[in-house]
């Protein structure tokens, strides 16, 4: 099937040999106003970040007008090139316009909508990113049809060899659900502690870098990192999913070899990063495929109803008595919390500007790494390197190597220079940084992902070389062989 294969089919290849749908994404959207980032026509959230076979989830949908709907729930994944399968149909369901919440106490924009159906997760629905398309349904002929998202994860306990957490905490802080309400949008500052916001509402288009309303209520996922699950699961290997809720404890990660960081993955509780420390200290390989991640302390606290986990807040950056850290408290404090420094977790830091592209530019063709890609000492990955990145890595790390360096420009003037490192764990294990959101970006580029483009630069689509260096990743960490 790809790179990576097994004695026996495991579950991911099983899944994949299923038949796909040609028809998952979004046709028709209707945003409230130009420039506006909901759509009121149709719109919905569920009441659970992630949920497990078995478990119930709740979906709450609003229309305005009140009209009939349908659900389709897909599962994506890899499918012989079409990212989805069509696993259930519901409805048609009656729909009706559910309550814009006020502004609230530290400018939370939290529902409290009514459930519209709720869905016990089938047993043999596998693990991974699932979204279920919202479609009105016309009365007439000559009347249009509406379509937005609920974006939900299957997590499960089983033993796999790769563990994918989705950045949904960055998702949620980034959505602008109602009306430009994130933790970007207080008017005392977009750094500040000051604002809440909540799981319990639908999210926007994603507006932070570019605009596509075809992203309504699908949070980061089709933009930032489904082309690294689509290409997991196009080459086999056997992966499951998890919410960055779901692993405030490290019961999860444990059950497997390798830990993946995707995409944007800024705002992480500080019992995540002790879970990552702790599957780091029992031998599990990490790899930040991602860019400023573990960056900002982010606590979970449970909403009005007492549901744990769907409340969270900027509670202050990561980094200890570092001195980017020390500016931010400076510059945008003071903030109730202080995370560790997270060099000594993922190899680099957040630095300043954080934000910028550039090209990745190898330093170390003769690391394994680096097998099989062709790449010699200076060579380049066009346009990998953005929006964010990482840099300044400690120099008291085992064994650390800087594998890739070079200069990342912010608006095309202001110049900082980002790492790409990887570095020994205490029982054989590694730990790499990729030293950028792009990465996924390299890897595939599957139906319904977004164009992606930021500051002066942007990536220039799936390279050879980027999907050689994971897949010798995950050689070494499941200790296989590259095909």
């Amino acid at each position: 099937m790809g790179a990576y294969s097994s004695a026996e089919m495991n579950l991911i290849q099983q899944e994949n040999a299923r038949p796909g749908s040609n028809d998952w994404q979004l046709t028709r959207m209707k945003l409230d106003k130009s420039g506006g980032f909901r759509s009121p026509v149709i719109e919905g959230y569920a009441s659970r970040q992630s949920v497990k076979a078995g478990e119930i989830i709740d979906f709450k949908v609003s229309t305005r007008p009140v009209s009939r709907f349908k659900i389709e729930i897909f599962r994506t994944g890899y499918y012989a090139g079409k990212g989805a399968r069509l696993m259930m149909e519901l409805g048609p369901l009656e729909g009706n316009g559910q309550a814009v919440p006020e502004i609230g106490e530290r400018r939370l924009r939290e529902c409290h909508w009514t459930t519209t159906t709720a869905l016990q997760i089938p047993a043999d629905w596998l693990s991974g990113v699932y979204l279920a398309r919202l479609t009105t349904l016309p009365t007439s002929a000559d009347e249009p049809y509406w379509q937005s998202y609920i974006v939900f994860i299957v997590t499960d306990d089983r033993p796999a060899d790769v563990l994918l957490q989705c950045s949904d905490n960055t998702w949620q802080a980034y959505n602008r659900w109602p009306d430009d309400d994130s933790l970007y949008t207080d008017p005392k500052g977009n750094q500040g502690s000051w604002s809440d916001v909540s799981f319990d509402r639908p999210y926007a288009k994603y507006a932070q870098i570019y605009e596509n309303p075809q992203s309504v209520g699908s949070g980061e996922w089709l933009c930032f990192e489904f082309p690294a699950a689509y290409w997991l699961e196009q080459q086999g290997y056997d992966v499951s999913y998890c919410s960055n809720s779901d692993m405030i404890t490290p019961d999860r990660g444990l059950k497997c070899k390798a830990f993946i960081s995707i995409g944007h993955d800024e705002y992480w509780d500080i019992r995540q990063y002790q879970s990552v420390e702790k599957m780091r200290d029992a031998g599990v390989n990490l790899l930040f495929l991602s860019g400023n991640s573990v960056c900002w302390v982010s606590p979970f606290s449970a909403n009005a109803d007492g549901a744990p986990n769907r409340r969270i807040f900027r509670g202050g950056p990561y980094g200890g008595d570092y001195k980017y850290a020390a500016d931010r408290e400076k510059e945008h404090g003071p903030y109730p919390h202080r995370g560790p420094d997270e060099g000594y977790l993922m190899g680099v830091r957040n630095i300043d500007p954080v934000n910028g592209g550039g090209d990745w530019i190898c330093t170390m063709p003769d690391h394994w790494l680096f097998e099989g890609t062709g790449m010699k000492k200076g060579d380049s990955i066009p346009g990998m390197i953005g929006w964010e990145y990482h840099g300044d890595a400690p120099a008291d790390l085992p064994g650390l190597k800087i594998v890739a360096t070079g200069t990342a420009f912010q608006g095309g003037r202001n110049p900082q220079q980002w790492q790409a490192v990887i570095f020994d764990g205490p029982k054989g294990n590694f730990i790499f940084n990729a030293s950028t959101i792009w990465w996924a970006q390299g890897l595939s580029k599957p139906p319904g992902q977004m164009p992606v483009w930021s500051h002066y630069s942007r990536p220039h689509g799936s390279d050879k070389r980027v999907q050689r260096i994971t897949q010798n990743l995950l050689a070494r960490a499941l200790k296989c062989v590259v095909r």
